[in-house]
């Protein structure tokens, strides 16, 4: 990397254009979608339950499907604050203690988004969810019900899939 600009700036993402040199001594400017904080995700798989999932519309794909609670870490906060706060905050469960699951780069290739997942095993009901806008409705769903969903092609983003996948590997 000989340098980096940038070209546009939210308080959401940055995209930048990096000058890049290939060990074959090519260059050239690629762009690169910076993100000022990382992501949290939680996978409550519940023994009595299943596992809690949340069906929303996302605006951007303009698809429906089930997804993780999940949402970015904010200042001064760790991702595993983060993750349970989040699911709190779109669900209305405040899950138990959580343990890593894993932390992966989304798309490394354009971008530097950092995913960090982490599994409960309970979650306790508090209430309603502090946000109404973040799901159409909140469910749990057995595994048979979740491989389903993923079969049918109704699991669609990147973080809940590996998640999903990574405890139904057994990792």
């Amino acid at each position: 990397m000989h340098g980096e600009r940038t070209i546009y700036r939210s308080e959401w993402m940055r995209v930048a254009l990096v000058d890049v040199e290939l060990p074959s001594g090519a260059r050239f400017e690629h762009h690169v979608l910076r993100m000022p904080a990382e992501a949290a995700g939680v996978l409550v798989d519940d023994p009595e339950r299943g596992v809690l999932l949340l069906w929303r519309h996302r605006f951007i794909t303009d698809t429906w499907g089930w997804e993780l609670p999940a949402g970015r870490v904010d200042e001064g906060e760790t991702p595993i604050e983060a993750g349970a706060r989040e699911t709190l905050e779109e669900t209305g469960w405040q899950p138990a203690p959580l343990a890593p699951l894993t932390r992966y780069f989304a798309h490394n290739g354009t971008g530097d988004t950092t995913f960090n997942l982490f599994l409960a095993t309970s979650a306790t009901y508090v209430g309603e969810p502090a946000d109404p806008d973040e799901a159409e409705r909140i469910e749990w769903l057995s595994w048979d019900e979740v491989r389903s969903e993923i079969q049918a092609g109704r699991v669609r983003d990147g973080m809940s899939l590996t998640g999903l996948l990574y405890r139904l590997a057994g990792v």
